[in-house]
């Protein structure tokens, strides 16, 4: 069921973060990461908030599986790993490239009619390989290109102008925008602009979380549902081989996990659990420790979760530290800190 009457947009202030992690040193505090978290019980209480969880905020990429509820919900026939690749940050592998492709094909349409910025691919490997091989940007290669394509896709189908999909007045991003409000149950704050172009709704590290344990939870056969069940079964095609997010829906069965830039991480269970994560100076080393904590105390089983309690700091080539999550969020470390 789709709810009604949304509350009220989320504040916009300065959010109030709170030490999330420490970096520890040879036993000395050498720096700190403030940032916010948020853990829900499957009953969708609050159990655990460290920092503002009500605050307005971006949630870059992590709101990509609302987005792809969306577009079923506006008709878009996709589902399985083209679904994934429509939900995800891809590293710009070529599976991803060629998936994005059979998107636009299945759509009539070609490469030339996407918006999304020209970029190198986001995976390092793949990346590096690009560059050795003197290949160039591309807007296939950028990591929201899936997205943009069953974007496209979507507006063909509705017979919405193509030219201006990603303008945030257009029936596509309007119905987007609808969706996002439904399933966090509050109003958009403000709007902006994503990195790839695509419009940005601002909501709170709470909404977010309530979205996703929704999209998580959802009875079999649904929208929502199939956007879980098709970024669960193809992992690799919502991130990539060797990324975190995979290698997270990999380790936690029913797991259903989304990252975002400036440290965003939200991750929902199929019983309604949920946690999010925004890590305010958007550092990618505190991002998946501080989600690992999250999922530990939202009664994941910590065995899990010990291959995601971060990497050792080095002196020297060898390990002197390491980045420890805040006792308020962890009292029983993942990982010990040398």
């Amino acid at each position: 069921m789709h709810s009604s009457s949304p509350a009220d947009a989320p504040v916009v202030r300065e959010p109030l973060h709170a030490p999330v992690a420490h970096l520890v040193r040879g036993g000395v505090v050498e720096g700190i990461h403030y940032g916010s978290v948020v853990v829900l019980g499957a009953d969708g209480h609050v159990q655990l908030q460290l920092g503002d969880i009500e605050a307005a905020f971006y949630p870059r990429s992590a709101v990509k599986p609302l987005q792809a509820v969306a577009m079923l919900r506006a008709g878009l026939p996709l589902d399985g790993e083209l679904l994934a690749l429509a939900a995800a940050s891809h590293s710009g592998e070529e599976r991803h490239l060629a998936g994005t492709r059979r998107i636009l094909e299945l759509a009539g349409l070609t490469e030339d009619r996407l918006r999304n910025v020209p970029d190198m691919p986001y995976g390092a490997a793949v990346r590096d390989a690009w560059i050795r091989e003197g290949r160039t940007a591309s807007r296939l290669a950028q990591n929201c290109s899936g997205k943009h394509a069953a974007m496209l896709w979507t507006a063909r189908l509705r017979g919405w102008s193509l030219a201006d999909y990603l303008d945030p007045a257009h029936p596509l991003q309007q119905a987007i925008r609808e969706t996002v409000e439904d399933l966090t149950g509050q109003r958009v704050a403000r709007v902006t602009v994503d990195g790839c172009g695509a419009p940005l709704f601002s909501i709170s590290l709470h909404g977010l979380a309530r979205a996703l344990a929704r999209i998580a939870s959802a009875a079999p056969g649904t929208h929502e549902a199939r956007v879980a069940d098709a970024m669960r079964e193809h992992a690799e095609m919502v991130s990539g081989a060797g990324r975190d997010v995979a290698a997270l829906m990999d380790a936690v069965p029913g797991l259903l996990t989304k990252d975002g830039f400036e440290g965003v991480q939200v991750a929902a269970l199929p019983d309604g659990r949920a946690v999010a994560v925004k890590i305010a100076d958007g550092a990618n080393r505190a991002r998946i420790p501080v989600a690992a904590a999250a999922l530990a105390r939202a009664g994941v089983d910590p065995e899990l979760l010990t291959e995601f309690a971060g990497e050792p700091l080095l002196g020297g080539g060898e390990p002197v530290g390491c980045v420890r999550v805040a006792r308020a969020l962890d009292p029983v470390p993942l990982a010990a800190c040398v």
